[in-house]
């Protein structure tokens, strides 16, 4: 078993729902895609680059979700970062000239200016598909990736058709495979949301494991020996690990965690917003609509202070404050080691899930602050990084328990994934897997166009089901392109549904479909059959399916 007397495992959760609308030169909500390249993708990137260089050594565990491998190796989307980066820099240019009486703002912009063309030469090194970034660093053995749902279905609410929960499993296992070359072994439950049964279907699949919130662990029957300093084991053989609740909160919260110091970067106030438009235009919406640059010239503004009156953003003073903190995380970590001396027979781990984009895009020194913990943990005697897998090898036999229904989120149990807001789209997204189901056990020959037509149908059910537009819903923002989506997933679903069934397809509807909701292609309809021959994993293949 490992040598330290504790054990971290961070988990990076890198996901965004699939976005992609060829049918507008310049489309609003991919630019979230861009903004996270740019902001956390790449930066993390070239601190792995970094540590490589230094020859530190370390684990970190990271989801790449089907969603965001899609769009990450689409060609559309790649050239549409570019021309965005493109402009990026040419705003950083002008900004250099428009500042060069304001020595901060100067500074500041000139910095900018670096980290747009660094970004930039980053993405170019890597064939403008930075999935071979993660390749690479996973081969080295520096990252384990895991996977997700196909398209971060909420699967709880998916559970009276295993069907469509297989689906989202099966798919998102396959893509996987396709571009990263190996079968992943552990798993991000979309939402971190788990349901009694779930980890028998995962095992179908070759996971060895999931994480969930801390009640998810902590409810569980019997209620596990070790809380959530080790992982309990499901009578499926499937290890679950539960997250850690004070190294949560000192970096999730804005309120009490290292987020929210008034050193660190403002994220709300951006140049798109603040300067006048006459000057900004070329560099927003065409339409005038006014959205983020990345170029931030303001430090967070004390909860008293005056919003009009920030202190100018120093990238250096930053810089020391989140390696302070990180020393403070592993401080706080150690401390809770001595606390649990003679309290457990094996040495605890703490599982320290987050969002990728935390890091980087909402906390804008988050890749430093990773950056300082890792190199840090190198030199530390008590505590280092492991991925799960890593502790599962020190510890293979755990106790066995059923983990609680449970999510993570608001109250913790589907509230925001099942409220007044987004309660509606549920009827249609059941009534879409029953459709598919019958469709995919009845039709075992189709023609070639009816083939394609239900893959596509395959495909909208997938894309109609991803949480994040019930999340979007729940939490007021983007609202009405949320509910567009689904709307839209939907009413494609039927169209090509009653196509098949009556014999008479749009063709150009069709092609149409394929061309702008082009996930997942290598897609087989009878993922969703009630005959398919059971599942068969192997290393770096496709799951089999057979009618």
């Amino acid at each position: 078993m490992g040598s330290k007397r504790g054990y971290l495992a961070i988990i990076l959760h890198a996901h965004l729902p699939f976005i992609r609308h060829p049918e507008y030169d310049d489309f609003m909500e991919e630019q979230w895609l861009y903004q996270a390249i740019t902001e956390t993708y790449i930066p993390l990137i070239n601190k792995f680059e970094d540590l490589y260089e230094d020859g530190v050594d370390y684990k970190l565990t990271m989801t790449l979700t089907p969603t965001l491998l899609s769009m990450l190796t689409d060609n559309l989307l790649q050239e549409r970062y570019l021309r965005y980066l493109d402009k990026s820099i040419r705003l950083s240019k002008e900004e250099v000239k428009r500042t060069k009486e304001n020595k901060d703002f100067n500074n500041l912009s000139k910095y900018y200016l670096n980290r747009f063309k660094k970004a930039k030469e980053t993405f170019i090194a890597y064939d403008k598909d930075i999935t071979n970034a993660f390749k690479k660093f996973s081969k080295l053995g520096f990252l384990k990736i895991i996977t997700c749902g196909a398209t971060h279905g909420y699967l709880p609410l998916m559970q009276e058709h295993p069907e469509a929960v297989k689906a989202q499993i099966e798919v998102a296992v396959g893509l996987h495979k396709r571009i990263l070359g190996e079968d992943p072994k552990g798993i991000w439950l979309p939402e971190c949301a788990y349901y009694k049964g779930l980890d028998k279907i995962l095992k179908e699949y070759g996971i060895e494991f999931f994480a969930l919130d801390s009640h998810g662990l902590l409810y569980g029957k019997p209620r596990p020996e070790y809380g959530v300093f080790a992982p309990i084991s499901t009578e499926s053989g499937v290890a679950v690990f539960g997250r850690e609740q004070k190294s949560g909160r000192q970096v999730w919260s804005s309120k009490v965690g290292y987020p929210g110091d008034y050193v660190y970067r403002e994220f709300y106030r951006d140049i798109g917003f603040d300067l006048p438009l006459d000057y900004i235009g070329p560099y927003i919406h065409p339409d005038g609509i006014r959205r983020d640059t990345g170029i931030k010239y303001y430090k967070i503004t004390n909860d008293n202070g005056d919003l009009n009156k920030k202190s100018v953003y120093d990238h250096k003073e930053a810089k020391l404050k989140a390696e302070e903190h990180a020393q403070h995380f592993i401080d706080e970590r150690i401390i809770q080691l001595k606390d649990l001396e003679g309290l457990i027979d094996r040495n605890p781990i703490f599982v320290a899930p987050y969002d990728a984009e935390l890091f980087g895009h909402w906390w804008y020194e988050g890749p430093e602050f990773l950056d300082f913990l890792i190199r840090r943990l190198g030199e530390e005697e008590d505590l280092s990084l492991v991925s799960p897998l890593d502790y599962l090898e020190f510890y293979p036999t755990n106790q066995i328990s059923q983990p609680s229904s449970s999510s993570w989120g608001a109250k913790g149990y589907n509230d925001i994934w099942l409220e007044e807001s987004n309660d509606w789209i549920y009827p249609y997204l059941h009534k879409m897997a029953e459709k598919m189901i019958e469709l995919a056990t009845d039709i075992s020959d189709p023609s070639d166009l009816n083939r394609r037509a239900l893959n596509q149908a395959a495909r909208e059910l997938l894309l109609a089901q991803s949480s994040d537009w019930a999340f979007i819903m729940a939490t007021g923002t983007t609202v009405e392109y949320a509910r567009k989506r689904v709307k839209d997933h939907i009413q494609n679903f039927v169209h090509l549904c009653q196509g098949v069934e009556e014999d008479d397809l749009d063709k150009n509807f069709l092609r149409e479909l394929e061309e702008k909701n082009n996930i997942f292609p290598y897609i087989n309809y009878k993922v969703y059959s009630q005959k398919k021959s059971p599942v068969i994993v192997g290393k770096g293949e496709d799951i089999s399916i057979k009618g």
